[in-house]
């Protein structure tokens, strides 16, 4: 399988940065928007549960409501697409139920054969000490996806900036999440960067291998 040359994603993920201001008459064509979200639908997550779902709003005035959630910022309303990544809150049974039927569909393997698998997750996820914390480890998932979205996005040539400066309240309200049994954690707002975006230019700064990598 052809693979991306180590220095062409380098590259990649040395130009990408959170973008502060997009470029409001710049949109991503329907290819590339279809590619970001296969790109999330292939995201991994512990068990393959994805306990998130994303919304993706399109309607310019939810997106200034959702700009007032957000302190003013111009990334809701001036980017090509934005997105609420939100947790299914309070994961247990019916998720895990619905994900072994999806599991058995698609593998063609009867239900009963994944019991086992279920079992085990169960005894983590319901009856462990985890859940307790589950809409931590809920958004620790989502945060993956996030990660895969925005390095499919660097690849792809498309600016992104994720955002958690919201008011979560105010977010699932607007959006009506709560009804649907979900919790917004992180956004992402896509499309190009402003040609006067002064962060843009600015040198990435990281710390060095020696201090984030250690040999064990």
């Amino acid at each position: 399988m052809p693979t991306l040359p180590a220095a062409d994603l380098i590259a990649q993920l040395s130009w990408r940065y959170a973008v502060k201001k997009f470029d409001a008459t710049r949109t991503l064509s329907g290819a590339q928007w279809e590619t970001l979200q296969q790109a999330l639908e292939l995201s991994p997550s512990s068990y393959g549960l994805e306990p998130w779902r994303f919304l993706h709003i399109q309607t310019p005035a939810v997106r200034k409501q959702l700009q007032a959630a957000a302190w003013g910022q111009t990334q809701v309303v001036d980017a090509s697409h934005f997105l609420v990544l939100a947790i299914v809150k309070d994961f247990g049974m019916p998720g895990i139920d619905a994900f072994m039927r999806r599991t058995a569909e698609v593998r063609k393997v009867p239900e009963s054969t994944l019991d086992g698998y279920k079992g085990h997750i169960v005894g983590d996820l319901v009856n462990g000490p985890r859940k307790a914390i589950i809409n931590e480890w809920s958004a620790r998932q989502l945060y993956i996806a996030l990660g895969t979205l925005l390095t499919s996005a660097a690849v792809l040539g498309i600016d992104a900036c994720p955002m958690e400066g919201f008011d979560i309240a105010k977010v699932d309200e607007i959006l009506g999440l709560g009804a649907k049994g979900l919790s917004a954690r992180v956004c992402c707002a896509l499309g190009y960067r402003a040609a006067d975006d002064k962060y843009a230019g600015a040198a990435k700064v990281r710390l060095t291998r020696a201090q984030v990598l250690e040999v064990v």
